[in-house]
């Protein structure tokens, strides 16, 4: 399997795991936070769409789909707020009134994050090389484009565990 194959897949199942919380889902239940303290089902899946529009977005030396979106959610949160160090009061602010807002931003997140992803794609006549291209250098050692996905990822998975487990618990 090459490395854009496989990037292609984490991200489907990113994609897929967002539809999967949002099955069933009511929206009360999608707001309320674990023993009033933990953070909420729909803060969790836009935070993982943020940072995965952020992060891709910067890779690809793109607008962040965000920019198109954010007047649908009318969050009080500044435009380049993508959740990183919230504290109670803004993981508050993050509510919505349909659920369906939140699996099509992420979709249109995907469809971003694959068209970034294109640019591996060695059929095409693109190598890897990208993915070795220096985009933080405030790191030792420097973060590159590979290691930025890699992050993106691990994060979004993450998140995404968590959006399903505080589903199942409450």
């Amino acid at each position: 399997m090459d490395t854009h194959t496989l990037l292609v897949d984490h991200v489907g199942r990113i994609h897929e795991l967002v539809v999967d919380v949002v099955e069933g889902l009511d929206l009360e239940t999608a707001h309320r936070r674990p023993l009033d303290r933990g953070n909420p089902i729909v803060w969790l899946l836009w935070h993982t769409a943020r940072v995965q529009d952020d992060h891709v977005a910067g890779l690809a030396g793109e607008e962040q789909a965000w920019v198109g979106w954010a007047s649908r959610f009318d969050l009080p949160l500044d435009l380049e707020d993508f959740g990183y160090g919230h504290g109670p009061e803004e993981v508050d602010a993050v509510r919505v009134d349909d659920l369906d807002l939140l699996v099509a931003y992420h979709a249109a997140v995907h469809e971003r994050t694959l068209s970034y992803l294109r640019r591996l794609d060695p059929a095409k006549g693109v190598g890897p090389e990208e993915l070795d291209r220096v985009v933080d250098d405030a790191w030792d050692p420097p973060v590159t484009a590979g290691v930025r996905l890699v992050s993106v990822i691990g994060d979004c998975l993450q998140h995404l565990g968590q959006a399903a487990y505080v589903k199942g618990l409450l």
